[in-house]
């Protein structure tokens, strides 16, 4: 909201959000087709749950201790619950979406992952997945945010709440000085293992002829925004590059090089963007290409008044969000009480304690049990999740 509140996401490790699950179907009892839990009925099976941990934990699950796996299953779980839990619930409010809304996300989840069309094909056969189950999955997601959305719109703010915030929270507003930025980024590393796969350059040749030609795209027109989620070999790609704020000591601290930092602060105009510049930092001591694009500069620090231009709105919105998370909480509190929660592998671990980190799943270790409970952990963590593989 202010921008002391800003964080310099720099480089950060962010974990991209993974593709929907898809529901399993029921048959014989196998370790694929296991119930790990009921909602009034609906099944939720144990390999929805082994699926969201791979992605998780990036295909690296082995890696887990048995109490980490144990307690990774357990949360997953919880979230699932909860999720269809928010999704009977809007069914029986009739807020289902439309089949328009339905394609209408899954184009911009394409958009969002910067994938062609061929590699979010590709991703989906990776996960097992059709896209007949990507599409149940994305009409469970908008049927929880049109639930959570009709109680949202019954939220009020008043003159007297923005005062009162402003008051009690005056050292929040402040412009301080530092710049916004945007960066697209060629890394001569091999990035495949976390997710990148936008034109992944494997060498230092190959990264310094891609940036070149990123330069040109740019210098050509092309919008910035799209060509990082396109092209940037950075976690930031999802957000057409944004970085965020950063004065000139975070600059320097995370390996920007001197004169990069004052031209940032000196002649360079908000909306352009840099030559192609190579530099090392904490994050990637082996150096990587960048383009970086100016997006707000302050030189001064200024502190903002109620009547500084956007700060009403940005109040009322922080009151607003800071409200729907806790209807959000209390909707899933009333939804989860009002439902039949069966959560077969919480009593069957309850019941096998020297068995909590069975691996592989098996049939066996989240045989339905007849232990009927309402999910715990959907108490102590109250927050909806809208969909799990977004977590």
């Amino acid at each position: 909201m202010q921008r002391k509140e800003k964080s310099f996401m720099w480089l950060g490790a962010v974990v991209l959000g993974a593709l929907l699950l898809a529901a399993c179907g029921s048959g014989a009892e196998t370790p694929d087709n296991t119930v790990a839990a009921t909602v009034n009925g609906k099944k939720i099976m144990l390999q929805e749950v082994e699926r969201v941990i791979q992605q998780q934990t990036g295909g690296k699950q082995a890696n887990l201790s048995p109490l980490e796996l144990a307690q990774a299953r357990l949360q997953v779980l919880s979230s699932l619950i909860q999720r269809e839990v928010l999704f009977q619930k809007g069914e029986q409010e009739k807020l289902l979406p439309t089949e328009d809304e339905i394609t209408g996300s899954i184009n911009k989840q394409k958009q969002d992952s910067g994938m062609t069309d061929e590699e979010f094909a590709r991703q989906l056969k990776d996960q097992n997945l059709t896209m007949e189950a990507l599409r149940e999955e994305a009409k469970k997601d908008l049927s929880i945010q049109h639930l959570q959305d009709k109680y949202a719109g019954k939220i009020t703010i008043n003159d007297r709440d923005v005062e009162d915030y402003y008051n009690a929270n005056k050292q929040q507003f402040v412009n301080a000085r530092g710049v916004a930025l945007a960066m697209i980024a060629a890394d001569p590393a091999d990035n495949s293992t976390q997710g990148i796969k936008n034109d992944d350059a494997k060498n230092d040749t190959d990264a310094k002829v891609k940036i070149d030609n990123i330069y040109q795209q740019l210098k050509g027109g092309a919008d910035f925004a799209t060509v990082a989620r396109a092209r940037s070999e950075d976690q930031s790609l999802a957000r057409g590059g944004d970085i965020g704020f950063a004065s000139e000591d975070e600059l320097k601290s995370t390996g920007f090089p001197a004169d990069l930092v004052g031209q940032l602060f000196g002649p360079m105009q908000v909306g352009s963007f840099t030559n192609p510049v190579k530099f090392s930092s904490p994050q990637f001591p082996g150096g990587r290409w960048y383009i970086f694009k100016l997006q707000e500069k302050h030189l001064q620090t200024e502190n903002l008044t109620l009547e500084s231009q956007g700060v009403r709105q940005q109040i009322t919105v922080a009151l607003t969000n800071q409200r729907k998370e806790i209807l959000n909480a209390a909707l899933v509190e009333v939804a989860t009480r009002e439902a039949k929660i069966v959560n077969n592998l919480a009593a069957n671990m309850l019941a096998n304690p020297s068995n909590l980190g069975l691996r592989p799943a098996s049939a066996e270790a989240a045989k339905p049990a007849s232990t009927t409970a309402s999910s715990p952990a959907a108490k102590s963590n109250p927050t909806p999740v809208t969909s799990p593989a977004k977590k």
